[in-house]
């Protein structure tokens, strides 16, 4: 209860026209889906894939970092990172563990071998989604982990698509398939408060200091 009137309390620093768009975008997010990439070295591919996972409504990113540590290029992810849970990982190992116990099958994306055209991907169960670099994809270790392999088709002589392309085609299908679905996709109800309280947070001018005020005032 004291949630909700704190939600109440911090949406009356915000338009009416923000806090519609808020309660709208909330509504398409999930965690039905999820994406995590491995070692991409590129600044903005990693942006990209965040800013597709922030346009399509997954609600979070798992960055895997075994070889070389970086930042989340703000220009270019366009503030999307801000919406969106990034979480990093030093090891693929350690996200594989925790993506698993929270119920998600594991899925390599790979051209080659065999694998899953993505138009028959069966979008029932909750999935991890894995991208590698174009140039070298996935690790063996993703790949002998995955519960299934999922391909984009081509037709052409190039044998890869950046990642960002790839995460973008990928998403975009499985996300339109799942809305159209009668499968039970959207966060609950107590995910999308602690959801809005994070972005009220986010956007409010010396929050912190708001919510210390109203605890205060109403223990």
């Amino acid at each position: 209860m004291q949630k909700t009137s704190l939600l109440e309390h911090l949406e009356t620093f915000l338009t009416p026209r923000r806090i519609a768009l808020f309660n709208k975008v909330i509504v398409e997010r999930t965690n039905h889906f999820t994406v995590a990439t491995q070692d991409v070295y590129q600044l903005h591919n990693t942006s990209a894939v965040i800013r597709s996972c922030e346009v399509f409504g997954i609600q979070n990113i798992h960055v895997i970092e075994e070889r070389k540590p970086k930042r989340i290029d703000r220009e270019i992810a366009m503030g999307a990172q801000k919406w969106v849970d990034v979480n990093r990982y030093s090891t693929s190992k350690e996200c594989i563990k925790e993506l698993r116990e929270k119920g998600y099958q594991i899925v390599a994306t790979t051209p080659y071998g065999e694998s899953t055209a993505l138009k028959d991907f069966n979008i029932e169960k909750p999935s991890a989604i894995f991208f590698g670099t174009e140039k070298e994809g996935l690790s063996n270790e993703i790949l002998n982990e995955a519960d299934c392999r999922l391909n984009i088709p081509m037709f052409g002589f190039t044998e890869s698509l950046n990642i960002s392309v790839s995460a973008a085609i990928i998403l975009q299908s499985i996300t339109s398939r799942l809305k159209s679905s009668e499968i039970n996709w959207q966060l609950s109800e107590e995910d999308k408060i602690k959801l809005k309280y994070e972005w009220l947070k986010k956007c409010i001018k010396n929050s912190n200091s708001i919510i210390a005020q109203f605890n205060t005032e109403n223990p």
